[in-house]
């Protein structure tokens, strides 16, 4: 089964933690200093990578959902 990943890009205060936890996953942008998801829905072997991301997360904005 797959994986849900969200970022709530309002929150996102660009502190980069997702990126260094699963650098597959997430990138920073450039311009606005904000997370990209790079995968939205990734395989669930990325589980642990995608939810240590979340969990590094100081604003909190990163959601894992089984689906």
């Amino acid at each position: 089964m797959a994986l849900q990943i969200t970022v709530d890009l309002e929150g996102c205060k660009g502190y980069a933690c997702c990126m260094m936890e699963a650098p597959e996953l997430f990138d920073i942008d450039d311009e606005t200093g904000k997370a990209i998801l790079l995968e939205e829905r990734p395989s669930a072997d990325r589980a642990e990578e995608a939810e240590r991301a979340a969990r590094s997360c100081p604003a909190s904005v990163i959601l894992v959902r089984n689906g």
